[in-house]
C-alpha cells in the first residue's frame, strides 16, 4: 500500500470518516486480492445515490482499472468503512457494476462535482467503471 494511503487510512480513522483533502466522502473499501488472497484496504472517493454509496474506478485516469475494482468483481461480498454521526463503522457491502444510462448519468454527476474525474476520463481510453455498493449490516470489529 502507497504511503499516500496509509496517510489517508489513518486520518479517516482519527476523525471520525473525515479527511481534510476529501471531506467527509470517503470510504475504506476491505477487499480480498483476486490473486494474492490478502485483504486490502482502500480508500477511495464516494457520492452517495439514494441508500448506497457509489465509487469510481478511475485510477486518476490510468490505463487500466484499480485492483480494488478487479478484487470486487472476483468477490463483490466486502466490508466497508464509513463515517457515519462523527464516527467510523464497519458495515457488509455487496458491489454492483453499473451500466449504461445509470452509469453514464452517476459519472456525469461526480464530474460535474468534482471536474477532477473529467479530467481521469479524458486521460484514457478506457471507460471508467462505476460500482454502487448496497450497505448491509454494521458488523463488529
Amino acid at each position: 500500500m502507497s504511503d499516500f494511503n496509509e496517510q489517508v487510512i489513518a486520518e479517516f480513522r482519527a476523525n471520525g470518516g473525515v479527511v481534510e483533502m476529501f471531506g467527509p466522502r470517503v470510504v475504506l473499501l476491505k477487499t480480498v486480492g483476486a490473486k494474492s488472497g490478502t485483504p486490502r484496504t482502500t480508500p477511495v472517493v464516494y457520492r452517495r445515490d439514494g441508500d448506497r454509496i457509489v465509487v469510481f474506478a478511475s485510477k486518476a485516469g490510468a490505463p487500466e482499472d484499480p485492483a480494488w475494482f478487479r478484487n470486487i468483481l472476483a468477490d463483490p461480498d466486502l466490508k466497508i468503512e464509513l463515517g457515519e454521526d462523527g464516527r467510523v463503522v464497519t458495515r457488509t457491502a455487496r458491489a454492483v457494476q453499473l451500466h449504461g444510462e445509470e452509469r453514464d448519468r452517476l459519472f456525469e454527476e461526480q464530474a460535474t462535482e468534482i471536474p477532477t474525474f473529467r479530467e481521469y476520463a479524458e486521460k484514457t481510453t478506457r471507460t471508467i467503471p462505476v460500482v454502487a455498493l448496497e450497505l448491509g449490516d454494521v458488523v463488529a470489529e
